[in-house]
């Protein structure tokens, strides 16, 4: 899905949201930096900013430039194909200007940081590991952490190690942590996602980090749902296409909406901020106004709610990786987790 959703940026150019002004700005989040570019250059490399990698941003000494992002998950491919977006605007000598995270222009090199390889904590079946795919500051440099956890894939297959939602980007591109909730596919009940979550959050809260944001889609945004029940745990969770029943056709639909009423009825956040994203389409959700009306509950038991209920355009389960919904949404999941008012 990434593949033919950032093959369509490319060919539509649509608009997206600024990241997050930082003080200590590093050389790749700053558009003001790139040289030959004009106005219009410098508004598309801050898309190209909130795209997965691989990614390369290329650009030219006469002021043409062209990006391509998660061509097959192929960084070779994924720079032939930011070139050749360059040379069709007219860019001669359209050279790479960032490749992932790293400043490759010559004479203006600046590599990222590169977070620890080893996780930062461990139980049985699961680790909470630092994704080495985003910009990293460490507890004491760091706004925040941003605890990502994935869905249960289908069939058993393993989502350990998958990349997170590129509306990630927005909250890394303004100083947070980007971290991953890995569960081992073999056991992976919600019970214990749950408990698993739950101490990773614990976990980032002694290691120091200022805010802690939970996240996930599908089962990790359940997951996610379910931390609300100890307060304190997170200042914000983002729940993405929340679902731990299975699709269209599960007997386990039968009690979905009574499993969900117990997730809220049992939050008691008073200072967390939640985001709820649900899309219409989604195989996974058994009654959509139904759990928007339960999801409404939370606003009594949470410090405040953003219910983006089925946006218009955005379609299925995995909603969460459409471009549209990172363009449109981004900057405004990260106010809102930061409690400033934002109309989204």
């Amino acid at each position: 899905m990434l593949n033919t959703i950032y093959r369509i940026v490319i060919l539509l150019g649509a608009l997206a949201a600024s990241p997050a002004a930082r003080a200590d700005l590093p050389p790749l989040l700053d558009p003001a930096a790139l040289p030959h570019l004009g106005a219009e250059g410098r508004a598309d490399y801050q898309r190209f900013l909130l795209q997965p990698t691989p990614r390369v941003f290329a650009l030219s000494p006469d002021g043409s430039w062209g990006w391509a992002a998660a061509i097959d998950d192929d960084a070779a491919a994924t720079e032939a194909t930011a070139l050749r977006n360059c040379a069709r605007w007219g860019g001669r000598g359209c050279r790479a200007y960032v490749r992932d995270l790293s400043v490759v222009w010559p004479g203006r090199e600046a590599a990222a940081e590169a977070a620890p390889e080893t996780p930062f904590a461990a139980g049985r079946h699961w680790s909470l590991t630092p994704d080495r795919r985003f910009l990293w500051q460490g507890a004491q440099g760091a706004r925040g952490a941003y605890l990502w956890a994935h869905g249960r894939a289908a069939g058993g297959a393993d989502s350990r190690g998958g990349q997170p939602q590129p509306h990630v980007r927005a909250f890394n591109n303004a100083g947070y942590d980007v971290f991953r909730l890995d569960r081992d596919p073999l056991n992976d009940e919600t019970e214990a996602g749950a408990v698993a979550m739950r101490h990773a959050l614990a976990e980032l809260r002694r290691r120091g980090y200022a805010r802690v944001v939970a996240a996930g889609q599908s089962r990790g945004a359940w997951n996610a749902l379910q931390a609300l029940a100890e307060p304190g745990l997170a200042d914000a969770v983002i729940a993405i296409a929340p679902a731990a029943h299975g699709p269209t056709g599960s007997p386990a639909h039968a009690w979905a909406l009574d499993d969900l009423r117990r997730i809220v009825a049992t939050a008691r956040a008073p200072a967390t901020r939640v985001v709820v994203a649900n899309f219409a389409g989604d195989e996974y959700d058994p009654d959509p106004p139904g759990r928007a009306a339960i999801f409404g509950a939370l606003t009594g038991r949470t410090g405040s709610l953003l219910l983006l209920d089925r946006p218009a355009g955005i379609q299925g389960h995995g909603g969460g990786n459409d471009w549209r919904f990172t363009l449109r949404y981004a900057a405004c999941l990260l106010d809102f987790a930061e409690g400033r008012v934002r109309a989204c």
